[in-house]
């Protein structure tokens, strides 16, 4: 049986966070992790949305090509209370998933609450508890940037088949007070 080695993807149109893990068996294996920054953050350095997307586009192909995962996991675009914000979201995640599918790997989609709940067992749980879940659970010397804990949270809860320590068996749909909703 060969290894399965995952690119997790957290898609922004800022920082595009990435993290690269490898399944053997039951044993999980860092292997990298960053982000990808389409801008420096100063007001007067608003780049057209084009070349941000090409700039995340080209990014993980670069990522893609060093690290050769054999799948991606993606983490699905939520609604925010700003609807230009959401769209923005979601063409940085297009372009994500463009240079996923170009390279002809299979991608997996994810909500966050799914992957929360895969890696820390609370759906709701903060970014720092996610970070340290992250660190715990691949054991890495440093807490990671948030972008590329939320990449390798992603990447973890696919290499756990969407269940991890939370056991969320409804992959896509959440479950409260016992009752599935979408």
């Amino acid at each position: 049986m060969s290894n399965l080695r995952v690119l997790g993807i957290d898609p922004g149109l800022r920082l595009t966070g990435f993290g690269v893990i490898e399944k053997a068996g039951e044993k999980i294996q860092y292997i990298a992790s960053g982000t990808i920054k389409t801008a420096s953050g100063k007001k007067t350095d608003r780049e057209e949305l084009p070349a941000r997307l090409k700039i995340i586009l080209d990014g993980l192909f670069e990522v893609i090509d060093t690290y050769q995962p054999n799948q991606v996991a993606i983490e699905k675009v939520f609604v925010n209370v700003n609807p230009q914000s959401t769209l923005l979201l979601g063409q940085a995640r297009g372009a994500a998933i463009s240079a996923a599918v170009i390279r002809e790997l299979e991608v997996a989609e994810y909500t966050a609450l799914q992957v929360k709940q895969s890696v820390v067992g609370n759906g709701h749980a903060k970014k720092e508890q996610v970070q340290e879940m992250v660190k715990r659970l691949l054991m890495l010397p440093a807490t990671p940037g948030e972008d590329s804990a939320d990449a390798l949270a992603c990447a973890i809860c696919h290499v756990h088949g969407g269940q991890g320590l939370g056991q969320l068996a409804t992959k896509g749909f959440r479950v409260k007070n016992g009752r599935l909703i979408g």
